[in-house]
């Protein structure tokens, strides 16, 4: 069968599935999320996270090289898909990261709070759970996956509906990225780094202040100018460092004293 379609029959299933994790993880375990309010996680606006569709891709092509080479009889033979598909989807996120970072000035997550991180884009504690989740993946949903695709093979008429859904995810992904691409001009002009999340967190704040509905789809919408957003979201960046080092300067000083 075709490659490419199932590339795009894999990178929908895992966006989709990888956007409802991160929905009811944000719901119900983010620390990032005290109110326990319904976040509608990534950066496009309909209910994909491609960054799963790329690991599911990754997860299924490791899974074939190494099913003909494991046996999952042994301790040893777990350890090996943990760690093949824990540096996988680092691999995926880092790279991942990095593009938005380096490319386009927006930091989608952070995980500067984390222990050993690099870049504040990878840390040992996800890369953990990421290897638990290819587990998962090898171990359960794998076998699935396969007859998925068998399926695919016998009734490529599906096609159309993954040619739909995929004409969909352009449009989403167009609009998604003018946004991103002023978030770019703004943040190369005051030459900053713009977390992503975070500034999502501060225009639903912005949007109570002024009373306005809630939103879960679209996210940046609001009846105040997109510039004066992210100039407010400046101003408490700034505000915000400048209590994290006068909180420093306090503690330095407590300690000498």
């Amino acid at each position: 069968m075709n490659r490419l379609l199932v590339f795009a029959f894999l990178f929908f299933i895992g966006s989709l599935t990888g956007w409802i994790l991160e929905l009811f993880f944000r719901r119900f375990f983010s620390k990032n999320n005290p109110d326990k309010k319904w976040i509608n996680p990534g950066f496009l606006v309909g209910p994909w996270l491609p960054i799963y569709g790329f690991g599911l891709w990754g997860m299924y092509f490791v899974s074939r090289k190494i099913a003909v080479h494991i046996e999952l009889n042994q301790a040893a033979d777990i350890a090996v898909v943990f760690v093949l598909m824990a540096v996988t989807m680092t691999v995926i996120e880092y790279l991942a990261g990095l593009i938005f970072i380096k490319g386009l000035k927006v930091k989608l997550w952070d995980y500067s709070g984390e222990n050993l991180n690099i870049q504040g884009i990878i840390c040992p504690k996800f890369t953990f759970f990421w290897g638990l989740l290819g587990c998962f993946y090898y171990l359960v949903i794998n076998p699935y996956v396969i007859g998925w695709v068998e399926w695919l093979s016998y009734h490529l008429t599906f096609s159309f509906f993954i040619g739909t859904a995929f004409g969909i995810f352009i449009i989403d992904f167009s609009y998604s990225m003018q946004i991103v691409a002023s978030m770019k001009r703004f943040a190369e002009e005051k030459e900053i780094i713009i977390k992503y999340e975070e500034f999502k967190d501060h225009i639903r704040m912005q949007r109570e202040k002024l009373e306005e509905r809630k939103r879960f789809i679209m996210a940046f919408k609001s009846e105040a100018p997109f510039r004066d957003l992210l100039e407010s979201y400046l101003e408490d960046m700034i505000e915000d460092n400048a209590d994290r080092i006068n909180q420093v300067r306090e503690n330095i000083i407590h300690k000498i004293s």
